[in-house]
């Protein structure tokens, strides 16, 4: 497996994590209940990373169960900001580094502050994308605040 930018800061801080890897067409990404039953694992322990903006242009990172919607209402209160949106998909790649389908948590071009949804916290690891379509990174969610800003709050749409 190639290592990703993300499984070398993993690598780097000496975090244990397991890389996988999914079937897909190159360049194609998709949804993230496909990758869950690729993968063969349970879609509440597979998460999706969402990037959003504020009203003042301030970057956020969002990691929430593939099959949930993220409320932007409860992740504006738990960010402390006034309201949220989701970035345009054209503005992924020179904000955050990666693409549709590959972006990762970890390894950004600049790290932002980031929730992992609470339900993660019921799960010894939970899988999200390794930094490019096709991989993932399996580990244990409270080993991510080793190495970004991450708080645990409930996010996601009831």
């Amino acid at each position: 497996m190639e290592k990703t930018n993300a499984m070398r800061i993993l690598n780097q801080h000496k975090i244990p994590y397991e890389g996988m890897e999914y079937p897909h067409e190159e360049g194609v990404c998709v949804d993230g209940v496909t990758v869950a039953n690729l993968i063969g694992e349970d879609e509440n322990k597979v998460f999706k990373t969402l990037v959003c903006v504020d009203n003042t242009k301030h970057y956020f990172v969002c990691v929430i169960p593939v099959s949930s919607e993220l409320d932007l209402k409860k992740a504006a209160k738990a960010f402390k900001v006034k309201s949220l949106s989701m970035i345009p998909v054209k503005e992924l790649l020179p904000i955050t580094g990666y693409i549709r389908g590959g972006c990762s948590p970890i390894g950004m071009k600049k790290q932002f502050k980031t929730i992992v949804d609470i339900s993660a916290l019921n799960n010894e690891y939970i899988i999200f994308s390794g930094g490019k379509i096709g991989t993932q990174i399996k580990m244990n969610p409270t080993d991510l605040t080793k190495i970004i800003p991450v708080i645990f709050e409930d996010v996601k749409e009831d």
